[in-house]
C-alpha cells in the first residue's frame, strides 16, 4: 500500500513553493487544480496540493508533525520559507511549536519526546 496526502488550498503553486523545501520533497509538476510533491525516501507519502474554492474555516482535523532534534532551528528554517509560529507547548515530556503554512494550515514542529 502507498499513502498519499491531499491538502486543500487556494494556490497549489504557492504552497508547493513552501511544502517542497519544508519537507525536502520535489515538486514534480502541476496540472489544472493540482500540484504534486514527492519524497526521495522509499515509501514516503506523496503530497497532492488541490485547489478548492472554499476557504479554511476551522482547525485542521489532521496535521503533519516534523519530529526534529532542534525544534527552534527547524522553526526558524520554516519561518524563512513562509510559515508562521502560533504557539509553543509542552505535554507528556514532548515539546512542540504549532505553526501555520502560508495559507493557514496547521502543522507542528516537535522534539518527539527527546530532551530539549
Amino acid at each position: 500500500m502507498t499513502i498519499g496526502l491531499v491538502l486543500d488550498c487556494h494556490d497549489p503553486e504557492r504552497l508547493a513553493a513552501f511544502w517542497a523545501p519544508a519537507l525536502g520533497y520535489t515538486h514534480v509538476g502541476s496540472v489544472d487544480n493540482y500540484a504534486m510533491l514527492v519524497g526521495t525516501d522509499p515509501g514516503a507519502p506523496k503530497l497532492l496540493l488541490q485547489r478548492v474554492r472554499e476557504s479554511k474555516t476551522a482547525k485542521n482535523r489532521m496535521h503533519l508533525d516534523f519530529e526534529v532534534a532542534d525544534v527552534e532551528a527547524e522553526v526558524a528554517r520554516l519561518e524563512a520559507l513562509g510559515a508562521t509560529r502560533l504557539d509553543k507547548m509542552s505535554e507528556h515530556g514532548m515539546h512542540w511549536v504549532v505553526m501555520n503554512d502560508p495559507e493557514g494550515n496547521e502543522f507542528c514542529v516537535c522534539d518527539g519526546g527527546e530532551a530539549s
